[in-house]
């Protein structure tokens, strides 16, 4: 079939409802209808894009990415031929930049659908400090930044900001490493594995990692300085070439798995950061619970996070 704006706005509908039935009631038709256009589009992109549960549907690791497409598209198709009203005042501009994180995608989607009128543009920044130097600049209005305790972010007066969750590391392992049995895996026990690690992150990365190393009695053999998207680095370590830690709620491809280190020896805060003079307190507000509710999203698609969580009385956010 040819892919058209109704099916991505159906989508859309189910993501957003969480459910096929819901989905109908809020676009006016019946359930079999949507559920048989949800077929027809699975097969347009030959997988599926919802995963299917008692509490109704989830967007699958691919179908998050197909959706957040989705929408721009969807917000771009709807500025087409809208002519400005003469006098009318420009559409406010929301500058967002982001470090290497996860929520930003379901952050920014929520952002865009709750406030059609913000013109949201987004931007890749990978060190946490070249985001703080953006902001006291005037050049970013928000970001999502990281830190980790003992290690909190140090920025101008001219800045806010408020952490979003704190989080532990969990470790990624090829899915046939010889510590697949445990539940925990502890750090001293891979000191002659290879590793993964990225470069400087501008707020105590990865001096965090090879302090936590030093006192499990070890400095890694072997690393791999890696930058790249995380399927690729999971990619490699499912063909057996390392070990990585990953944030804790990544979705893990056929050949990794995903396991919390033992005793929780590190941690990372994402935070919201914002330029007091260009964001209130009301957007402030509304861009912090994008954010909460982006990571919730991602906890309910990270079983070996719940399990965590529940055998150590942890909350889901913190």
């Amino acid at each position: 079939m040819d892919l058209e704006l109704r099916h991505l706005r159906t989508l859309c509908a189910i993501a957003d409802a969480g459910s096929v039935g819901r989905a109908a009631a809020e676009l006016g038709t019946s359930q079999q209808a949507v559920s048989t256009q949800l077929h027809r589009i699975e097969l347009h992109f030959g997988e599926p894009l919802f995963e299917r549960n008692t509490a109704g549907v989830r967007p699958t690791r691919y179908g998050a990415e197909v959706l957040a497409r989705a929408r721009d598209v969807l917000d771009r198709a709807q500025a087409i031929g809208r002519r400005p009203v003469e006098g009318a005042a420009p559409r406010p501009v929301l500058r967002l930049a982001a470090t290497n994180s996860p929520i930003l995608s379901g952050m920014a989607a929520r952002v865009r659908t709750g406030s059609p009128d913000l013109l949201l543009t987004v931007s890749s920044v990978y060190r946490s400090s070249q985001i703080v130097e953006l902001l006291e600049a005037g050049e970013l209005d928000a970001a999502i930044g990281v830190d980790y305790p003992g290690l909190e972010l140090v920025h101008a007066d001219a800045v806010g900001h408020r952490g979003i969750v704190t989080e532990p590391s969990f470790l990624a392992l090829p899915a046939g490493h010889r510590l697949r049995h445990r539940t925990e895996v502890a750090l001293a026990d891979l000191a002659g594995d290879s590793w993964f690690i990225t470069p400087d992150d501008g707020a105590g990365w990865p001096g965090v990692l090879y302090a936590a190393c030093a006192a499990a009695g070890f400095t890694p053999a072997t690393v791999h300085e890696f930058l790249g998207d995380r399927l690729q680095l999971q990619n490699m370590i499912a063909d057996g070439l390392g070990v990585s830690l990953v944030q804790a709620t990544t979705r893990p491809i056929p050949g990794v798995i995903i396991r919390p280190l033992a005793g929780t020896p590190l941690w990372c805060r994402y935070l919201l950061a914002w330029h007091k003079r260009s964001v209130g307190d009301e957007v402030a507000a509304m861009l912090f619970g994008a954010a909460r509710a982006s990571y919730r999203e991602l906890i309910a698609r990270a079983p070996h996070f719940q399990a965590w969580a529940a055998r150590t009385c942890h909350g889901t956010l913190r």
